[in-house]
């Protein structure tokens, strides 16, 4: 054989190769490089469970359908618990980051802390302990806040609604200062036991999250 004809073969088998390889290396190297999809996991009580009201019809359900645009791939988990604590979702948080692996952490809890008349020490040590666990793991954490009536004692009341404001500072984290602020005085907003949302405010407090959510989000994606 003919050094001219050697080399015509090799190439003929060089060009076969890269015609049956090269789409399988272009496809691994697009999956390589594909960013991730964010995920958005919300840490929560019965405000953000659902509780007393229809199935999907709470304010994270109204996010992941009415901001579906704003959102694109990012996958939004709902984590929270009807009667949860601070120390409650300390106790189970490890492992939900370990299946979700969050990009984005949204903490709402305290509300029951507040209403069992628990220590504010205590429940400032777990939602920071909270707090460093999700940004450990480069999640970002956006913070919700809670008041609750002066009847609890006016000292208690104050302390804690500035509890959620200054480890928001402390931390760095987003802050909501107060989920219900769009309608915390308005009676026809609750439930019947006065202290959880109807089916009415989700939207409501949906559209209080969702400035400081999109903030989070834009620059998680900004940082990739």
């Amino acid at each position: 054989m003919t050094t001219s004809a050697s080399m015509i073969r090799v190439l003929s088998i060089l060009i076969s190769l890269w015609v049956f390889v090269g789409p399988q290396l272009a496809q691994a190297q697009e999956k390589a490089v594909s960013p991730k999809t964010p995920v958005i996991l919300v840490v929560g009580d019965s405000l953000s469970a659902e509780y007393g009201i229809r199935r999907g019809a709470g304010w994270v359900q109204w996010l992941i359908e009415n901001k579906k645009e704003a959102l694109d791939d990012a996958r939004l988990v709902n984590a929270s618990i009807s009667g949860d604590t601070t120390a409650g979702g300390r106790s189970r948080l490890p492992a939900l980051l370990e299946k979700h692996q969050p990009d984005i952490m949204i903490l709402e809890l305290g509300a029951n802390d507040a209403l069992r008349g628990l220590s504010l020490d205590a429940s400032r040590d777990n939602l920071k302990s909270m707090i460093d666990a999700a940004q450990e793991r480069n999640a970002k954490v956006v913070l919700i806040g809670m008041q609750i009536p002066p009847n609890f004692g006016p000292d208690y009341a104050r302390q804690f609604e500035q509890m959620f404001g200054t480890l928001a500072k402390e931390k760095d984290t987003y802050l909501v200062p107060f989920l219900f602020s769009s309608f915390a005085l308005d009676r026809n907003m609750y439930q019947d036991d006065g202290i959880h949302p109807a089916e009415q405010a989700q939207p409501l407090m949906a559209q209080t999250v969702w400035p400081v959510l999109e903030k989070a989000l834009t620059d998680y994606r900004q940082s990739r």
